[in-house]
């Protein structure tokens, strides 16, 4: 229970509050929030398992609510947070909040792991099955997963990457072990929490788009020996360089507008000629002059120059595509030259 020297949140607030009314009360209140508002709530309520009295007093003074007699709930927990979403929401609707909050929920035994650097991470695992492995990293964010990825030695990568794609629901056991098992190598100690279906291609993308180029093609690499389907189907769902061809004007325009014109100079080395029409023309006037000077000073360049530029731009179209702010082809649709 945080105190004054950290104060707790509105949605912490509001759980305390909904903890000292009576089921019914409660549930009427709840009844006026929005899903995604009864998640968080019931979240928290969960959380505070043990609300400090004085905290919990004040709180009430706060919320006006001087009517309210009688001794103040301290208590939390998974079965106050059903009863209510049960009695708001009835109970096939509940169910669903429960769960969908379970998966949220899910993993954060592994949240410490957000806070190592990747080099520790690596010692934490060091030895492991590769199995075992794929569970830490999908439980990862995909940027510190990715930064783990790259530093494994090449020949596990693939054993790792195949791991994560086919993995399905994580038993909550195994993953409270392992959890408690790399806290416990790093002096701490951990709870278990709910299971998760935390595998899959996707997770495996999101980790790969973020590794640099030769650990993707180590792990692509790997997995065309392992299981070339699933190695062609990651392919099919990846971004490439190629792929600016496959966004529209505008689209191609928002890519560019956040790249740096020396970084675009680089990543144009060699390029086809599609890709080089592609950007040339939706440079904006002056910059077009910038970057056609850039271009003209560039001497012999390594290989993995060139890719780290081009990485950059894959990361720039990923990323506007993960906020919706471009859309990009797929699959067998034709693509635009311009």
């Amino acid at each position: 229970m945080k105190t004054a020297d950290a104060p707790l949140t509105g949605t912490q607030r509001a759980a305390v509050v909904l903890m000292q009314m009576s089921s019914t009360n409660a549930a009427k209140v709840m009844a006026h929030l929005t899903d995604s508002e009864a998640e968080e709530i019931a979240a928290e309520i969960v959380r505070l398992r043990k609300v400090d009295p004085d905290a919990t007093e004040q709180i009430m003074k706060d919320f006006h609510e001087k009517a309210l007699t009688g001794p103040r709930q301290t208590r939390g927990g998974r079965e106050l947070a059903e009863g209510l979403l049960e009695a708001s929401f009835g109970a096939e609707k509940a169910a669903g909040l429960i769960s969908r909050l379970s998966v949220n929920m899910a993993g954060k035994s592994f949240e410490f792991l957000e806070d190592i650097e990747a080099v520790q991470i690596l010692a934490l695992i060091d030895g492991e099955l590769p199995q075992t492995i794929a569970l830490v990293l999908a439980h990862l964010s995909p940027r510190k997963a990715s930064a783990v990825m790259s530093g494994l030695p090449g020949a596990l990568r693939a054993d790792v990457a195949l791991s994560i794609a086919t993995m399905g629901s994580g038993a909550p056991e195994a993953i409270g072990i392992v959890a408690e098992t790399l806290k416990l190598r790093g002096g701490a100690a951990v709870s278990q929490q709910a299971s998760k279906v935390v595998g899959g291609i996707q997770p495996l993308l999101e980790i790969i788009n973020r590794t640099d180029a030769s650990t993707e093609r180590s792990v692509l690499d790997g997995l065309d020996v392992l299981d070339p389907d699933l190695a062609t189907e990651i392919r099919a769902q990846m971004v490439t360089f190629e792929d600016i061809l496959k966004l529209e004007r505008k689209d191609i325009q928002l890519v560019l507008r956040g790249l740096d014109t020396s970084l675009l100079a680089v990543a144009m080395k060699g390029a086809s000629e599609g890709v080089l029409e592609a950007i040339t023309a939706n440079v904006s006037g002056r910059n077009q002059e910038i970057l056609q000077s850039e271009i003209a000073a560039l001497g012999p360049l390594r290989a993995s120059q060139i890719e780290e530029a081009r990485a950059a731009v894959v990361r720039s179209i990923r990323d506007l595509e993960a906020e919706g702010s471009i859309t990009l082809q797929r699959g067998d649709e034709e693509d635009i030259v311009y």
